[in-house]
């Protein structure tokens, strides 16, 4: 029987999927589900990108604003709700369309991966994060690359969650995160289209200085200040790009100049990474951000075909 096809649309931060999306869903009578770990929070809105209801023109997204910043949420709960939200829309006879710079989102779809259902060990996670504080979190990462180098090319030495995620997983397994993805992968249940948008370095880079700017202006700053006083936890939340820069504003830790200049800094690596991590896929067809909307979809729709 033929499967059911699926579009997913990835690539870097500000590079333009969510017009690309919008635009495409319009031409094909299809609906958005977001791929996006932090677009998954309430009350972050502006340091997320996320789209506006005026930006969305009456297209139906899944998987957006639907958690508080103090709960927790895990990649397969995230595999579990998207693929509803892929059958709901199927239901329907429309079209889905993946989309964001989560690659770990993309990547547990596109190739239907299994998570082992482990328990947290919260003495063992204490025990790393007090080693975290006291001693750095660089000597978590190094320990970790020892335990998993090929888990570790894809993390970053400030990503504290994924870094203690693999050094978790092997904790309670006594298996590396490379081993237990690679045992846990199956058959997809969807003809996943892959597409992923890219331009020139210098171009996109600006884009993300300028977005950086735009974020300040339209109140980042008060925005996490709210959910700063509002909660007590943010277990992954202000972990966020540009989030927790803010924070160490607000501690007076740095200066707001030095905020700035640092989460554009952090944008700018954070799409390179996310760009290493779509390469790696070779199902992926590129499209070129600096052309125009309507030349990437008649590239899409013939893909499609």
């Amino acid at each position: 029987m033929q499967k059911q096809k699926v579009i997913v649309i990835g690539g870097p931060t500000g590079v333009g999927k969510t017009a690309l999306s919008i635009e495409l869903a319009k031409a094909i009578d299809g609906e958005i589900v977001s791929a996006d770990s932090m677009q998954i929070y309430q009350e972050m809105n502006i340091g997320t990108a996320k789209p506006e209801e005026q930006e969305k023109q009456n297209i139906p997204h899944y998987m957006l604003d639907f958690l508080k910043p103090n709960e927790r949420y895990s990649v397969a709960d995230y595999k579990k709700d998207a693929k509803k939200a892929i059958q709901k829309i199927l239901a329907k006879g429309k079209t889905p369309i993946i989309v964001g710079g989560t690659g770990l989102y993309i990547d547990s779809l596109i190739y239907e991966i299994e998570f082992p259902d482990i328990e947290t060990d919260f003495s063992y996670r204490k025990e790393l994060e007090e080693i975290a504080q006291k001693e750095g979190l660089e000597v978590l990462y190094e320990k970790a690359k020892k335990i998993d180098a090929k888990a570790m090319e894809k993390i970053s030495k400030n990503d504290k969650k994924r870094i203690l995620r693999v050094l978790e997983l092997y904790h309670q397994t006594g298996k590396t995160k490379t081993q237990l993805d690679s045992e846990s992968r199956k058959e997809p249940e969807y003809d996943y289209k892959i597409f992923a948008i890219n331009m020139d370095r210098d171009i996109l880079y600006n884009r993300i200085n300028q977005r950086v700017d735009s974020m300040i202006e339209k109140g980042l700053i008060e925005e996490v200040e709210a959910i700063y006083k509002k909660y007590n936890e943010f277990p992954t939340a202000m972990q966020a790009l540009g989030y927790k820069e803010v924070v160490e504003y607000l501690e007076q830790k740095i200066s707001k100049e030095e905020m700035i200049e640092k989460i554009k800094q952090e944008s700018r690596r954070y799409a390179k990474r996310q760009l290493t991590w779509f390469r790696k896929n070779k199902q992926t067809i590129w499209l070129n951000g600096q052309d125009t909307l309507s030349h990437n979809i008649a590239i899409i729709l013939k893909e499609m075909k």
